[in-house]
């Protein structure tokens, strides 16, 4: 993770004494749900009194901080996704600013799907796990297997990346499909990471023959590294996202796509390859 340095000594302030940690792990404690205006100290230079005003009402899941000293590390927020040009996608663009002025990395995901405290603690919990793994981690002297990758046992008994946010929902598809409950077992997915913007990632599976369940998940980590790639970090949370909905298919099935309109939609994510960074590399999903 980017340190805050000096900017956020001066800007930012510990949570309350008093406030109990929704966890305790690898030198950090969380605590959920606080408000920007209650990490800051005084409104920060360069932000107006109404953008602050705005900004300091900002609901954060989860404030991970440091033990020892009590001080904001970084901030995780879950949000549905906003529309470009709505009042909460300027919301979203002051907290951004203020977070930056004062030095508090903001992760925030947007999903129609997750969110809610226990999820918010999951993610935040697993961020703190890479960070850590990536701390004593050197690829210069031969270290190559990043926290994504390191393999184990997974749920349905199979070796594979046991740090992937979406094993449980790969291993519930495959259940659900020996079930009789989907067409295909295979969970599929892209990500892109949009040039000086969020990572996106997709998932998506054939529930009925030709009819798809999917989902999309946005990261904004500005900031903030864990030692996963940031578009990779954001399929894994699409694939957790499909999991929840895999619970219901009954409710999920009204909002089944058809596999040629899913078709259509990631050969037009791919013809804007050159807004990406590290452009497209998923054009096998979609050619014939």
């Amino acid at each position: 993770m980017t340190s805050t340095g000096s900017v956020a000594a001066s800007w930012l302030r510990p949570v309350p004494t008093g406030v109990p940690p929704r966890f305790a792990r690898a030198g950090h404690v969380g605590y959920a749900d606080r408000r920007l205006g209650e990490l800051v100290q005084g409104r920060p230079p360069g932000v107006t009194g109404s953008q602050w005003s705005t900004a300091g009402r900002a609901g954060l899941d989860l404030v991970v901080c440091a033990a020892d000293t009590g001080l904001p590390r970084f901030a995780v927020r879950f949000a549905a996704p906003a529309a470009d040009g709505s009042p909460a996608r300027r919301a979203e663009r002051l907290t951004d600013a203020v977070c930056a002025a004062v030095g508090l990395p903001l992760v925030r995901v947007e999903s129609p799907t997750l969110g809610g405290a226990d999820q918010a603690r999951r993610f935040a919990e697993y961020v703190v796990d890479a960070r850590d793994y990536a701390a004593g981690t050197d690829p210069d002297g031969g270290d190559t297997t990043g926290f994504r990758d390191i393999e184990g046992r997974l749920p349905d008994g199979r070796r594979g990346p046991v740090n992937d946010l979406g094993a449980l929902a790969r291993a519930d598809a495959v259940e659900a499909y020996v079930a009789g409950r989907l067409a295909d077992p295979i969970v599929r997915g892209l990500h892109v990471r949009w040039t000086d913007g969020p990572a996106e990632g997709w998932s998506w599976v054939e529930v009925r023959p030709g009819r798809c369940l999917r989902e999309r998940v946005r990261l904004t980590s500005r900031g903030f590294a864990c030692g996963v790639e940031p578009g990779r970090l954001a399929e894994d949370l699409a694939v957790a996202a499909l999991g929840e909905r895999l619970r219901d298919l009954d409710a999920a099935a009204p909002s089944l796509v058809d596999r040629d309109d899913l078709r259509g939609q990631v050969r037009r994510l791919a013809e804007q390859r050159d807004s990406f960074d590290g452009g497209f590399a998923f054009d096998h999903l979609w050619v014939d």
